[in-house]
């Protein structure tokens, strides 16, 4: 039994992780981010990489300066990074969908932050793992927000005008 409880646990963070993504979607950031740091702070800074990485994927989208972003997309980075080099044990491989996806948004972050070759080369790192993707709508809508990135970028990686803002894929 005791057993089981462990193995449905996992599916448990990442149904209440979830549920607050669709409480994000609604509308209540505030209350979405109240809700992730909670759960940020019951999974901890050692806690599964599965759901370190999911959690700050999805936290770095409820803040408001763009510093903060970033430190949510580089924990998620190194979650995934922790799961994808065997560290945390399971198959690497079930994470390779996933580069693509934290890449282009750490690239968004740096150029939100004027930071042009951080920017660059997470853009490149995007498009040398978007080959892990499927090709099926979420594959696409990655690989068309790396284009868009690409197109918006600047050939010196400056955005190009004050309103820009790239989208962030899941």
């Amino acid at each position: 039994m005791a057993e089981r409880q462990e193995q449905a646990a996992p599916d448990a963070v990442l149904t209440r992780i979830g549920q607050v993504v669709m409480l994000h979607h609604g509308g209540d950031r505030e209350e979405a981010r109240s809700r992730f740091l909670d759960l940020w702070a019951e999974i901890g800074e050692d806690g599964d990489p599965l759901h370190r990485c999911t959690l700050a994927h999805y936290l770095a989208d409820t803040q408001d300066d763009p510093g903060d972003e970033l430190a949510w997309d580089l924990r998620a980075l190194s979650a995934a990074e922790e799961l994808a080099d065997g560290r945390a044990g399971g198959d690497p491989s079930s994470v390779q969908g996933f580069f693509p996806s934290l890449h282009l948004n750490l690239a968004a972050d740096y150029a939100k932050l004027g930071r042009a070759e951080a920017a660059r080369s997470h853009l490149r790192r995007a498009r040398s793992t978007a080959g892990s993707l499927s090709d099926d709508g979420y594959g696409e809508g990655v690989r068309s927000a790396i284009s868009r990135l690409a197109l918006r970028l600047g050939e010196d990686g400056t955005p190009d005008g004050e309103t820009w803002g790239p989208p962030r894929q899941r």
